[in-house]
């Protein structure tokens, strides 16, 4: 069954109806964004989920003591680098790790075989920031490429009425979303459910 991440939360309200709805993995951002938390608020919200769901901590170009704080004091299960990191930092900080490449052509899409990591994210390009613009990129794109479906996570523009068809047609390990489950902005309770619902629904 497709998992699923619900990611940018920041509401108690909204990281309990990701868990009470069944999401797999609860998503805070550090980086900068209109959705960025603090690591002292991550750390309060972390108490709501259950250890069985993951806490994967977002950054862009973050320093390795960064990463070493968020993931002592939040704590964290897996960082997700959403910048224009090297392996070099993956190797320093020796923990689980998802790479995430924004998708604009299919040389895109080669540069997942240079990251030993545990996942690679495929998302759409960023506008005022590196992802998270509610954009779907090409899915065709992904057609024949050389990363074990199990280590793939897809973001980008999903929403309820679409991730069906993606989830079908890419076959993702997960999905993610953020905007998608947001209106005028802010994460929706009902929406949160909708999404999770539609994909674990889909596949019972």
């Amino acid at each position: 069954m497709t998992k699923v991440k619900i990611c940018g939360l920041m509401e108690k309200n909204h990281v309990l109806a990701a868990v009470e709805a069944g999401a797999d993995a609860i998503g805070f951002v550090f980086a900068p964004s209109k959705r960025r938390i603090t690591i002292d608020r991550a750390h309060e919200l972390a108490k709501l989920v259950p250890a069985e769901l993951l806490k994967i901590g977002v950054f862009v170009n973050p320093e390795v003591e960064e990463l070493e704080q968020a993931i002592r004091e939040v704590p964290l299960d897996y960082i997700q680098l959403h910048g224009n990191e090297e392996s070099d930092l993956i190797e320093a900080v020796k923990f689980p790790t998802i790479k995430a490449i924004a998708i604009r052509e299919e040389q895109d899409v080669e540069k997942a075989s240079n990251f030993d990591t545990e996942y690679m994210l495929f998302d759409a390009p960023g506008t005022n920031y590196m992802g998270g613009s509610g954009m779907t990129f090409d899915w065709k794109l992904l057609n024949g490429h050389r990363i074990s479906p199990n280590r793939v996570i897809l973001a980008g523009g999903l929403n309820v009425s679409n991730v069906k068809e993606a989830i079908e047609r890419v076959k993702p390990f997960m999905v993610d979303v953020s905007s998608g489950v947001e209106i005028d902005g802010k994460k929706d309770e009902q929406l949160i459910r909708e999404f999770i619902l539609t994909v674990k629904d889909e596949e019972r």
